[in-house]
């Protein structure tokens, strides 16, 4: 079981740090690239999320990434310290009415490329888990 954290205060510029973490990850543990595509979109896309909506890019806030990896599965945890929100109630950004919308399609975007997805803590916990093989 191997488990990295790293901490990042709400700026999107510290998304490319994200970035280089998921690169390291990638060479640690040798992901194959289609995988490494499908966590690069969603873990950023969902640290994106936690710094705009989660913590309302108070960059007194921080992002909380781990990375856990245990047997064959690759979980990214991320988690906000903002006010959470309603993940079960989401609008459907491929409905008539949303498509045209610029936001919105987020986690849309991350239930169609992790493996599983999971909300906690009122969703300032976003668990990203992705099946790898070795």
């Amino acid at each position: 079981m191997n488990s990295i954290k790293i901490e990042i205060p709400s700026l999107t510029e510290n998304i490319r740090i994200i970035e280089s973490f998921i690169d390291n990850a990638k060479d640690e543990y040798n992901i194959d690239d289609d995988i490494y595509g499908n966590i690069m979109i969603a873990v950023t896309e969902s640290v994106n999320n936690a710094i705009r909506h989660g913590n309302d890019r108070q960059n007194n806030k921080n992002v909380l990434i781990t990375l856990h990896l245990e047997q064959n599965i690759i979980t990214f945890t991320v988690q906000d310290q903002g006010e959470g929100f309603d993940y079960e109630n989401l609008p459907d950004p491929t409905s008539p009415e949303n498509i045209d919308k610029p936001g919105g399609r987020g986690i849309f975007l991350m239930k169609h490329l992790a493996d599983e997805v999971k909300f906690r803590d009122e969703g300032r916990i976003v668990q990203l888990s992705f099946y790898v093989t070795k």
